[in-house]
Order: structure tokens, then C-alpha cells, then sequence
């Protein structure tokens, strides 16, 4: 397979009830509706695609875009190309879980989130917060920096509520993970999800909720969940 002749396929695939479903949650064109479960498809079927992966998502297509962050080898993603990768994300989903998910598994995940969440740029700042949530649920406990961490809970106690629309639901995800993923902080991640309580933010025409962090953290403590860390931050 080569990216022009996936682009060609994407381009038949698309189904215009999901296509309007898409658009309500930010997705701008041009895209053409594909499921994501027919782009995993897809991402299983070729081999050594990470080259593939950089021009599908260079097409400004967003399923080519969402099918580049499944197919991209994070390990070989360099720091202007992740760099590339949050600039051009240009919808929720891809600068939410696409461009973080790459980052978080490449070598410069924590270094590039804080340079994002430090850039005064609300879109880079909400992909920074999302990268730093897929990073401490990969990354083992003796590996992070919980100062660092203890820090940045604080930063987001201090300021979530003035953030941006999208940054907000980054900041409050960051508070689940560390809650549920970093045993250690799970008292402080309780604390920081007290203090700001419920998150308010605009969901667009959609049926989705903001999650309480402290009922999304007990919860989880429920489950004995507390301190599992995941393989990978991408949804494979």
C-alpha cells in the first residue's frame, strides 16, 4: 500500500451519518466519515508504515490524519515532526488523543507536552495536558518525576477553571490519570479533583459529559485500578 492509494480507499468509505456525527464533535472538512474501526482495518493490513503514516497525515485529510496516528512508529518520530504533528491537528479528537498518543510514546513525550502547555497557545496548551495524561498511564511510577507532577496538579488547581474551552477537559483528564495511574498521588490527584470540583465547558451539539475526576478516580479505586499502568496510549 502506498498513501495516495489509502487516501483513494478512505475516499470510498466514508458514511454520511457518521460524517454529521463527526462534525458536531469539531471535525472540519475535509474528511469523508470513516469509522474508526474500518481505519484500524486498514492500519493492520501494512507493515513498516511509518513513512506512509507522516504523508497521510501531511494531507490534511482528518481520517487520513486519525489513520496516521495508528499506523506512525512513535519511537522514530523526531521533534519537529511532533512539533508538525500538534500544529496542523485541527479537531478535538486530533489534538486530544492523535497528536498526544505519538507523542507520549516517542522519546521527547514529556519534554514537548511542557513545552506545549507553556506556549500560551490554548490549542497546544490542551494537546500538552492530554500528552502529559498518556504519559504518566505508560510510563512506571519509579520513571516519573513526582515533583514535577506535584507541581503541574497544582497548576491545575490553581487555573483550570480560567482555561480555555478544550483545555479544561485536558487539565481534568490530567487529574484522572494521575489519580488512578500514579499510585503515589492518588491522595493529591483526590485532593486536586475536590478542590475544583465540577468542570464546566462548552460540549458543543453533543450528548457528552465532563467526567467528575473524583467520581472517575473512585470509581477506578473501586475496580482496584489504582496504579495499573497501560501498554501503549494509543487505542490499537
Amino acid at each position: 500500500m502506498t498513501a495516495e492509494s489509502i487516501l483513494e480507499q478512505l475516499s470510498t468509505m466514508g458514511e454520511a451519518s457518521y460524517k454529521n456525527v463527526m462534525l458536531k464533535h469539531g471535525v472540519k472538512e475535509p474528511f469523508y466519515g470513516v469509522k474508526i474501526e474500518e481505519m484500524k482495518k486498514i492500519a493492520k493490513q501494512v507493515k513498516n508504515g511509518h513513512d506512509i503514516a507522516l504523508k497521510l497525515y501531511d494531507s490534511g485529510i482528518y481520517d487520513a490524519m486519525y489513520l496516521a496516528g495508528l499506523m506512525a512508529e512513535p519511537q522514530k518520530m523526531t521533534r519537529p515532526q511532533l512539533q508538525k504533528w500538534a500544529q496542523k491537528a485541527n479537531a478535538p479528537i486530533l489534538r486530544e488523543y492523535t497528536a498526544p498518543w505519538v507523542a507520549a510514546e516517542s522519546p521527547y513525550g514529556l519534554e514537548k507536552a511542557l513545552e506545549w502547555i507553556a506556549s500560551g497557545n490554548e490549542h497546544l496548551s490542551t494537546t500538552g495536558w492530554a500528552t502529559l495524561s498518556s504519559v504518566v498511564t505508560i510510563t512506571q511510577d519509579k520513571d516519573l518525576d513526582m515533583q514535577l507532577l506535584k507541581d503541574l496538579l497544582k497548576k491545575v488547581a490553581a487555573t483550570i477553571h480560567a482555561s480555555g474551552n478544550r483545555e479544561k477537559l485536558a487539565m481534568n483528564g490530567f487529574v484522572m490519570a494521575v489519580g488512578i495511574h500514579v499510585k503515589e498521588l492518588n491522595e493529591l490527584a483526590k485532593q486536586t479533583a475536590r478542590e475544583i470540583g465540577k468542570v464546566k465547558a462548552d460540549m458543543g451539539d453533543t450528548a457528552c459529559k465532563i467526567p467528575v475526576a473524583l467520581e472517575y478516580i473512585e470509581k477506578a479505586e473501586g475496580k482496584n485500578a489504582i496504579g495499573k499502568k497501560k501498554r501503549s496510549a494509543r487505542c490499537l
